[in-house]
Parts: structure tokens; sequence; C-alpha cells
């Protein structure tokens, strides 16, 4: 059996950390043979529009869209898969559908698609989201690919997937993706507001300083949804002064500090430079079911490999899918599940010597039991590695074998085709 043993960099339109290049190609050069996975590429929205027109807070001038076209451009045919965007995070959230429409026509004829993680606070905060998504590729000539499609709000999910089946009547080509556990995982600097992040991060930290400042973030720190910061755990805190915190709320701290919660908030970045992450517990069991069963689904983590308290999904996310969704579920055959995280994604990255099982094509191979596989990751012990996975093999390399990490270094950086 076999799964896509790749890694997908840059998504949500964020940068990778660290950055040591100024172009795609010098990225995957350095990764190509570093790893032990495969890595494929999109070209970040928010990179692109700093480089264009820095951390603004408005629309792009002629010449910085044009700026943001050539670079998407420069970066597909450097390699990328597509263009991604992470519209709920500054400066991405800076941006009008327009800017994003005319960017993806600036790839179109180039192969590549559109991933959106979606601009949650538009219009009516559910589906138009997701409208937003599917418009911008319809626009842009290309297909839409929607990241970690998921609403937490109950009943959500039959009308999720009447708008990607009314995508897809409308000739878009409409793919999305999702992990099984109920809770979403980001920076807690995104829940200030976006006007807080105008200037970049030295300027954000500079501003919570101020009380005034403070005074007027007020109580728009709140999540949305009607949920509540008991539901958001601290996942990751950069120092060790504060690591205590980590696997305890936003509530827990402010109410142990004595303080409102915005300045318990606006403290900690201050104090960790913003290297904060948390664990939002406000997900919906029921519509991730609903949704995981579409044909247009695929498995992706949407992993994140900071802390010693992060979201499940970075360890449990694919053999929780074979061994809870599959094999005791019965959402799907198990034939299927494998389909989800092999053949359908490389259809999706346009990749044509990986995915499926054939003489001729890439050695990309888990080897798993199918009476056996599960997820050992949980939110309170996260860091969890799976059972009834026996051995890795990518690219003809063994990177796992009996469960014991070999130390090969495989993978190679993938360049559309």
């Amino acid at each position: 059996m076999e799964q896509l043993l790749t890694f997908l960099a840059a998504i949500n339109g964020m940068p990778p950390p660290e950055t040591r290049w100024s172009s795609v190609k010098e990225f995957l050069d350095i990764l190509d043979g570093r790893s032990s996975c495969n890595v494929a590429f999109m070209v970040p929205h928010a990179a692109i529009r700093i480089e264009a027109m820095g951390w603004e807070d408005r629309a792009p001038t002629p010449q910085e869209l044009g700026r943001m076209q050539q670079l998407a451009r420069q970066g597909m045919e450097d390699g990328a898969f597509g263009f991604s965007t992470g519209l709920t995070y500054p400066p991405g959230a800076y941006s009008d559908t327009n800017e994003l429409v005319s960017i993806c026509e600036a790839i179109s004829d180039l192969g590549g698609f559109y991933m959106s993680h979606a601009r949650y606070t538009k219009g009516d905060q559910l589906l138009d989201p997701f409208r937003e998504a599917i418009e911008i590729g319809q626009r842009g000539g290309v297909p839409a690919h929607i990241s970690h499609y998921h609403s937490p709000v109950e009943g959500m999910g039959a009308r999720m997937i009447d708008l990607v089946d009314e995508g897809r009547n409308a000739g878009v080509d409409v793919t999305f993706d999702q992990y099984p556990y109920a809770a979403a995982s980001t920076i807690l600097h995104s829940l200030l507001p976006y006007w807080v992040h105008a200037g970049g991060p030295d300027a954000l930290v500079e501003r919570i300083k101020s009380p005034r400042v403070r005074d007027e973030i007020g109580d728009s720190v709140n999540p949305m949804w009607g949920s509540t910061l008991d539901n958001y755990i601290f996942s990751h805190i950069g120092s060790d002064k504060n690591k205590e915190w980590e696997g305890r709320s936003l509530t827990d701290m402010a109410d142990f500090e004595n303080k409102r919660m915005v300045d318990s908030i606006c403290d900690l970045l201050i104090e960790e430079n913003l290297e904060v992450g948390f664990v939002a517990r406000t997900g919906n069991p029921e519509n991730i079911r609903q949704i995981v069963r579409h044909p247009a689904h695929m498995v992706g983590s949407d992993g994140v490999l900071t802390g010693e308290m992060p979201n499940p999904r970075t360890f449990g996310t694919f053999p929780y899918v074979l061994g809870q969704f599959a094999r005791e579920e019965g959402l799907f055959r198990m034939e299927e599940a494998v389909r989800k995280m092999t053949a359908l994604p490389a259809q999706r990255l346009g990749l044509q010597d990986r995915g499926i099982l054939r003489d001729g094509m890439k050695a990309d191979i888990v080897v798993f039991n199918p009476d056996t596989v599960k997820a050992n990751a949980t939110f309170e012990e996260p860091k969890q590695y799976p059972e009834g996975i026996s051995h890795v093999i990518v690219s003809g390399k063994i990177v796992i074998d009996n469960g014991k990490h070999t130390g090969a270094l495989p993978g190679r950086a993938l360049k559309s085709q």
C-alpha cells in the first residue's frame, strides 16, 4: 500500500521560516537530498506580497500587482506547483479577491492551481469564505483547492459538500483536504485584529506595548463561532521561562496572572517575540465525518512540528483515517482511504510518476497492516507514533525499517511537470 510521501511547503500562503534563499529554485536546491521525505512547494502569497509592497494594509498599485504576478510566474517556472494563500493572516488578509484572481491569471498557462486557507472573516463567516476560494479559481482560470476544509458550526457538513458540488458542476476543478481531529492549531498573534499587524512583526510587538492600543483591541481577541478561550490550549512557547503553560489554556494563564485577557496575550507575545502557538479544540466531529466521504476530499495533516503539545493531527492524521475512519467506522473502504492519501494528491499536483504502485513509477511506499494500523496521538499525549506501520520507502530507499528510522535522506525537492 502506498502513501504519497511528500511534504507540501509554504501552504497557507506563508513563507517558510529561517529564510536563506531568494527564489524557489534556491529553496528547492537547499532541500534536495536533505530530507527523508519528498518536498513540493507552493508560491506563498505573503512572501511575494511582502517583496512587492511590504506589510501595507491596502490594495496594491498596478506596479506592485505586476511584481507579484512576475514573482508567481518565476516561482512556477522554478518548479512550484501552484499559488497558496492564508487569508486569515496578515499580510494575506489585506488582499482582496481581485488581487488574488490577477495572480492566478498570471500562472494559469503554467499548469498551477490555487490553494486557499480561506478568509474566515468574509461575509457570513460560514460558506462565503469558501465561495471566495472557488470564485478565485474560476475567475483566475485555475483549479481551486481548499485547505483544511471544515466548520465547527453544527450542521454545516452537508452544506459544505453541496458548495463543492455546485462549484464542480459549474466547471471549476474543486478539491479540498481535511484532517480527522476536531481541532485547529495556529499562532497566538493571529487572534489580534488585522490592523495591529500592519508594518510587520517588529511593528506589531512595539504596537502592543501601548496601553491605548490594548484598550482598542479590547474584547476583539475573542474567538469566532461562539467558542471560548478555555478551549484554546498553548501548544508551543518559545522560551523556557513560560514553558510550564504548554498544555494549559489561555484562560488559565490570564486568571493566574489576574490580568485582562488582552494584557495576558500581549505580555506573553512581547516576552516570547511572538513565538507562541495554540491548539483550538473547537471542531465538529460530525461535520468532519460528512466532509471526508466526498470523492474530492484528500487527507492532509496541516501538521505543525513545533512545541511539546502540538495538535495530534501532526502525528496521527494518516493512521487515524486508515484505522478509525476506514476500518472501525467504515466511512469508506481501505482502498479509498489510500487513494485519498496517494493517487488523488498526486493527481492534484500533476505528478506523473508517483501516487500509485505500477512498473516505472517512483517507489514511494508505506507498508502497514490494515488490521492493526491505528493512531496513538491524543490531545493529552500528542507526540505518539502510530501502530501497524512497519516500513516506509522513499524513492526506493528504506527510511523506516521495522518501525525505526534508518537515517536515510532520499527525499527530493519535486518540481512541477
